[in-house]
């Protein structure tokens, strides 16, 4: 080094405290610094600089004061040190007491108000400034959109005087507007965009992927391809979750083909591209794929167990989810609630209590998950329980919440707690959405209220298929047949295309009218028209449509031409339908055979066999019969009914004594 003082002298050592700055070693940097043999301003800002970028921002503010000689790049150094930190108001007093500004000096404040959340100051800031660059359009309309005042951002975005050649300031709008959910105003930019760079399509795909139209995004990707422009991390962690969303498992596994010839995971620092293959193999179920990545990566992040234990939950492994979740370093929110779902979906319900318990901070999430695994688990008291203490501890319910206990009042036909629900979402003027509008039309329907479910109905802005599915459903268990099908009626004329579920409501609504004509046009219009193959209960449907009509012979013939696979059940409804017609004892024998070769000890089977005995006057026959039952010990599950009176429910069993109970129930009404 030379040590003769000159001007070549300065620029060399200046040069190399730079280096030593850049690179973190700013102790070294300031042991340069006071062994120079000469210094001019720029020595002293390049100083300066390090301890900003550093973040040691109060020797910078020491260095400042000692200073000989300030420039405006000293004082805007020190002020973007002063903004970056979040000492807003030392900023402000910095920037007023400049005895010079420039451009990088306004900037840097307009750039550190927005960064700090003042959008108006940096509005105020930047109306003030006297000349303005591409930096300061691109600061504000940032600021803008980042925080989803997309109004605000385009008026400045057609402001601009030179934005036909700012790339910058287009994909700001467009990554603006997909976090908005704004995606077809974003494309449209997309499409305007006189000149496009690789930042512009990563922003596009990643804004289809984000907002679920994941087949737009990989669409978008392979055009990227096309006119020559490289896909790079980022657009291939956004085209991961689009491909885990579509749910094509070769696509995927393509896309991690691309990855691995193009050394994507070589360059992968943060994690980032790995945590989405995870993510995505997960989705797929293919867990061998996603731990053996997960078992390579260098370091484990919490978001990559909580992809694992959803995955594992998704495909039932539990114990190797809660593997997962033990050598995981942290467990967070997501990976905690996802251990209580995977519990309750095995049926583990003390350990979801435990773990939800052991929670210190439960948001609105884990309430919901904890009440819908009760009702899953048919704990409806305890769901109610568990949505009480929900409020106690200001803990404000959601959709889902509301949700999950209207199906537990449906389930349990309990229109007290129905209607209690249904009270609170009006009194807490939550807006009903579609699904909380289906979950209100089922749980009415269900509690035998067919006309609140279909006013519920009526006044939705807007059906989906499982509303009209769940209106006809509740027409059809109450045996309002015309109803149910001029409901299908309108729902075709809609244009809304029925599915298997639908044709059962209709079905069913035709076997308890009596229907017959009907039922089989639809039956036939199920396969011909729609193309939706019948399963079980649409042929049990149809049974019970021949059986009531007194065809039981036709009924036979109707099973006998069902594919063999369906066994059981089609032969215990054709039992269970020769039992309603009395004269058919030759036709009840062979069905109760056939039944019996496939399940020897069906309780039901025998039970209508007897009655069938006992009818025709053949008590030794029946008694025989009943003998053979006994010693197989074989028994019919008892009927189960409820009513509710006061705050009691009270449930009655066939055969266990309840008629002194029922005049005690009625005395006291």
């Amino acid at each position: 080094m030379p040590h003769r003082r000159n001007q070549s002298s300065v620029v060399t050592w200046t040069s190399l405290l730079t280096k030593f700055s850049k690179r973190g070693l700013l102790d070294e940097a300031r042991t340069l610094f006071d062994i120079m043999p000469e210094r001019n301003v720029v020595t002293w800002n390049a100083m300066l600089s390090g301890y900003v970028q550093s973040g040691r921002i109060s020797e910078a503010c020491k260095f400042f004061e000692a200073m000989p000689v300030k420039n405006v790049v000293s004082w805007t150094s020190l002020l973007c040190g002063l903004m970056s930190s979040g000492m807003v108001e030392e900023g402000k007093a910095l920037f007023v007491a400049m005895p010079e500004r420039n451009v990088v000096s306004w900037n840097s404040m307009i750039v550190g108000l927005v960064k700090n959340g003042d959008l108006e100051g940096g509005k105020l800031m930047f109306e003030a400034m006297p000349i303005r660059d591409s930096v300061s359009w691109n600061a504000m309309i940032n600021g803008y959109a980042e925080n989803g005042m997309m109004e605000k951002a385009r008026v400045l975005f057609d402001q601009m005087v030179d934005k036909e050649v700012n790339v910058i300031t287009w994909t700001t709008l467009i990554s603006g507007h997909c976090r908005a959910g704004e995606v077809w105003i974003a494309y449209d930019l997309f499409r305007r965009m006189p000149g496009k760079n690789v930042v512009s399509w990563t922003a596009m795909v990643g804004g289809f992927s984000w907002n679920s139209y994941y087949e737009e995004a990989i669409l978008l990707a392979l055009e990227m391809r096309r006119v020559g422009v490289k896909l790079h991390e980022e657009t291939c962690i956004s085209l991961a979750y689009a491909c885990a969303g579509i749910g094509y498992p070769r696509l995927g596994m393509q896309l991690h083909a691309l990855m691995i010839t193009n050394s994507y995971e070589y360059h992968d620092h943060s994690g980032r591209l790995l945590n989405s293959l995870i993510y995505m193999y997960s989705r797929y179920g293919l867990m061998e794929y996603a731990h053996s990545i997960f078992e390579n990566k260098k370091y484990w992040t919490t978001q990559s167990c909580n992809a694992l234990i959803s995955g594992y939950i998704q495909i039932g492994k539990l114990d190797k989810a809660e593997y997962i979740f033990k050598i995981m370093p942290i467990h967070d929110k997501i990976s905690v609630t996802s251990m209580i779902s995977g519990y309750f979906d095995a049926g583990q319900v003390a350990k979801a209590y435990e773990l939800f318990n052991n929670m210190t901070d439960k948001d609105d999430i884990a309430w919901t998950v904890m009440i819908s695994g009760c009702v899953q688990n048919e704990l409806f008291l305890e769901a109610m329980c568990l949505f009480s203490e929900m409020w106690i501890e200001g803990v404000i319910p959601i959709q889902s919440t509301y949700s999950a206990l209207l199906g537990a009042a449906g389930a349990a036909a309990h229109l007290d707690q129905g209607r209690l629900l249904h009270c609170l979402l009006i009194k807490t003027k939550m807006n009903v959405d579609l699904i909380l509008g289906n979950s209100l039309i089922s749980m009415y329907g269900k509690c035998g209220q067919v006309c609140d479910a279909y006013q519920m109905f009526s006044s939705m802005a807007c059906h989906d298929l499982v509303s009209w599915n769940s209106m006809i459903m509740s027409f059809s268990f109450h045996g309002l047949a015309c109803e149910a099908l001029s409901l299908f009626d309108n729902m075709i004329k809609e244009k809304i295309k029925p599915n298997s579920v639908t044709f059962l409501g209709v079905l069913s609504a035709c076997s308890h009218t009596g229907l017959m004509k009907e039922g089989w046009l639809f039956y036939r219009a199920m396969k011909e028209d729609y193309g939706i193959q019948p399963d079980v209960e649409h042929y049990i449907c149809m049974i019970n449509l021949l059986g009531r009509a007194g065809k039981v012979e036709e009924a036979e013939q109707f099973v006998l031409s069902l594919p063999p696979e369906q066994g059981v059940a089609v032969w215990g409804a054709l039992l269970g339908v020769c039992g309603v017609n009395e004269g058919n004892a030759i036709v009840t024998g062979r069905n109760f055979q056939r039944l019996l070769e496939l399940d020897p000890t069906n309780a039901a089977a025998h039970i209508v066999r007897c009655n069938m005995l006992a009818a025709a006057g053949q008590y030794g026959e029946e008694r025989l019969l009943r003998k053979e039952m006994r010693s197989n010990r074989m028994r019919k599950v008892p009927g189960c009914s409820w009513i509710s009176s006061g705050e009691r429910t009270h449930v009655f069993l066939s055969g266990d004594g309840a008629q002194s109970r029922g005049h005690e129930l009625y005395r006291n009404r």
